[in-house]
């Protein structure tokens, strides 16, 4: 069992270390460097087990595999570069979209997402 407890936190230290959402092949990439012998299979049934307890949350775009970033945080939304495919968050977040609805409708909520190209690759 405490083998199981040292792989959730490499993984949730994997997360937050990378301050932004990550998918499941960049988890394990990083995780296995920190609990050697860690398998895919093992990555894919911790992030369950974490969204399960609360501890990340998924992240989806549309068109593109989930990721997972802590749980927890304030309303957000995200980046998602072209070319290198990371993901990133957006610290702001627009307070005006009512006026977008149509007439007479009452917005409860919205999801934006962003594009382009990351500091990196506008290098």
């Amino acid at each position: 069992m405490e083998r199981s407890t040292a792989q959730r936190r490499a993984i949730l230290k994997v997360i937050e270390e990378a301050g932004r959402p990550v998918g499941p092949g960049e988890i394990f990439e990083a995780a296995r460097v920190l609990v050697p012998g860690l398998g895919i299979a093992t990555v894919y049934r911790a992030i369950k087990q974490l969204i399960e307890g609360g501890h990340l949350a998924q992240v989806d775009l549309p068109g593109e595999p989930p990721r997972y970033e802590a749980a927890g945080k304030a309303h957000h939304h995200h980046f998602r570069c072209s070319l290198c495919r990371r993901v990133f968050e957006l610290d702001r977040c627009g307070d005006s979209f009512q006026q977008f609805a149509p007439k007479g409708f009452h917005l409860d909520g919205h999801e934006l997402y962003l594009f382009g190209r990351c500091r990196e690759c506008t290098a």
